[in-house]
């Protein structure tokens, strides 16, 4: 067991200075079967620490749940880290931003609009008190005065940005206090007087988000944090992307160069990220500043270690910078190879209409549910109304959260899409029969006041300006697809392409597992389920044109592909020897 504190000048280990030369790691966001390689790849490069949020949402999905298996098993990572000899951080939030979904807030605990958000409100913090016990075992015995791997926790995340509530911050380090954690306490923001004032209190240490100006920044901290070492916490070294946008990228010299003017000061840093790794799933969050924009499934971030684990020029080039100010060890990770390239087929289309009342209950409202009153908090919901108009017609919603395909008679009628702004669309001219609406949730926003906001069709509905209050509608239930398995089977002959909404199901070969590329090319918009598992979410308007797939996911001899097509794909599948996140700016 060791003693860790934060001292007059440095941080001090065993009474000792002690450099944090950290690198952010999500266990959420990585295959656990993959976790060990990953931190030992940053050990190799220099670091003795891994910093990791804990996303909230992701171990309780459902009110009343809370999972810390498998790849949620947060005190396994823990052990893997101390198994390297290395430190960790860990930043339970509860707000966590880390462009997820919802930042990390459970969906569930907002069905309420009078419950709290991010603020001292008694239901809000009962339920953080509740979370924070659930953790308490992961955590506790893993702290560095009991034999663990913990040198610091986090209190909130970059609260200055959002609020300036020293009573909510104040009982958040009760909570973290109550449950037994007992190393020291930091705070981050990003270095403006404001933001450093208002997110943080006194006896919490106050550290720095930023990617650039590194001296100007560590000076701005200074001033706010005048005692105590100095630290980054988020070097930002790349950053995310959005779909139809371009993929961000970073100049390896300048972020060398930064992160070198850093380290000459004395300070300690947290290289944000060293590992991104992937939103599998519908995990991946959404900005929202007057425009709905969704983050693309990889969490690449340009970082030193790629999607896949492997070494970028960041990663030498940081590595190189690390060792003017530590000692190295001896052995670095190889250079990447290509992934297998092969080629398959989806060789059965099974229409969502045909399967959709195996995958969830149709419920009758006399208003417009959202997606909280169907009782689910991400990916999918059908609408449909009966509408009985002469001569034009118009629908209009409130709002759209985020993208609706509309469809009259089994017919389409078009898209309304919360990123351009859409609430109406017209309707076929006499228009009498069941209309029909497929929602998709393409992301909560992470960021800002629409944190915690409802999802679906947001009423009131309107057909000509006339109420449209009679409707049925249930959420889809897409953790198993049995049923679009047995609808397969039972077609005959292959499909000439995908007319979605529609499931296509195929299969491919591989003679051993190994980390593979799948080719969005030639498909719309949609997801991908290998051998059961959501991959994630691909669209073709980009930047993302691949997807990967993990080797643990996959097994020797026949493999199992679902895609569900939302707009038209066809039906080749494709993987390729590496993978493409699109165009950059240059």
């Amino acid at each position: 067991m060791s003693d860790f504190r934060i001292g007059d000048d440095d941080f001090l280990l065993d009474g000792r200075p002690f450099r944090i030369l950290a690198g952010a790691l999500h266990y959420f966001r990585v295959h656990p079967d993959l976790w060990r390689d990953r931190i030992r790849k940053a050990r190799q490069m220099g670091l003795n620490t891994i910093e990791t949020y804990v996303a909230w949402n992701a171990h309780a999905p459902r009110e009343g749940e809370f999972d810390l298996s498998g790849g949620l098993d947060l005190g396994r990572f823990l052990d893997d880290v101390a198994a390297e000899g290395m430190h960790a951080i860990v930043r339970p939030g509860p707000y966590i931003c880390a462009e997820w979904t919802n930042g990390g807030l459970p969906a569930w605990l907002f069905t309420s609009e009078s419950v709290g958000v991010r603020r001292d409100e008694p239901r809000y913090l009962a339920a953080v008190d509740t979370y924070m016990r659930q953790l308490a075992p992961a955590l506790v015995p893993r702290q560095i005065d009991r034999g663990g791997a913990i040198i610091l926790v986090q209190i909130e995340n970059e609260y200055g940005a959002y609020g300036d509530d020293p009573v909510y911050l104040e009982k958040l380090v009760h909570l973290n206090r109550d449950i037994g954690l007992t190393v020291p306490f930091t705070t981050v923001d990003q270095p403006t007087p404001e933001m450093l004032e208002n997110g943080s209190i006194p006896g919490l240490h106050k550290t720095a988000s930023f990617g650039s100006r590194s001296l100007d920044r560590l000076a701005t901290l200074r001033r706010h944090q005048p005692t105590g070492p100095l630290m980054c916490s988020e070097f930002w070294d790349g950053w995310f992307d959005h779909w139809g946008a371009h993929h961000h990228t970073t100049s390896v010299e300048e972020s060398a160069r930064d992160l070198d003017d850093l380290l000459g000061t004395g300070a300690s840093v947290n290289v944000y990220m060293f590992h991104g790794g992937t939103n599998a799933g519908f995990t991946s969050g959404a900005n929202d500043k007057g425009v709905y924009q969704a983050l693309v499934t990889s969490y690449d971030y340009d970082a030193p270690l790629d999607e896949a684990g492997n070494p970028t020029a960041k990663y030498w080039a940081f590595r190189e910078v690390l060792g003017r100010y530590t000692a190295l060890p001896e052995d670095a990770p190889s250079e990447a190879s290509d992934a297998p390239v092969l080629d398959a087929r989806l060789t059965s289309a099974v229409p969502l209409a045909a399967v959709a009342e195996s995958l969830g209950t149709w419920a009758a409202f006399d208003h417009l549910p959202t997606m909280e009153d169907l009782g689910r908090y991400e990916g999918f919901a059908l609408y449909r109304a009966q509408i009985d108009v002469a001569g034009a017609g118009v629908l209009e919603f409130a709002e759209v959260r985020d993208r609706a395909v509309v469809s009259f008679n089994g017919a389409p009628v078009g898209v309304l899409a919360r990123d351009h702004h859409d609430r109406a669309l017209a309707l076929p001219a006499d228009a009498r029969g069941e209309l029909e609406i497929l929602l998709e949730d393409q992301g909560r926003v992470n960021y800002g006041p629409r944190i915690g906001e409802a999802k679906g069709l947001i009423g009131p509905a309107a057909v000509n300006g006339r109420p449209l209050t009679h409707w049925q509608a249930m959420a889809l239930d897409l953790s198993d697809l049995s049923a679009v398995r047995d609808a397969a089977s039972t077609i005959a002959g292959e499909p000439g392409a995908l007319a979605g909404p529609a499931f296509g199901v195929g299969a491919f070969v591989l003679d051993e597992p190994a980390d593979l590329f799948l080719s969005t090319q030639g498909w719309g918009k949609g997801s991908v389920w290998i051998n059961g598992v959501n991959i994630g979410r691909y669209w073709s308007r980009g930047p993302q044109h691949t997807l990967y797939v993990p080797a643990p996911l996959l097994r020797a001899g026949r493999n199992e592909i679902i895609v569900l097509e939302l707009q038209a794909a066809r039906t080749d599948v494709r993987f390729v020897a590496a993978p493409d996140l699109g165009h950059t700016e240059s």
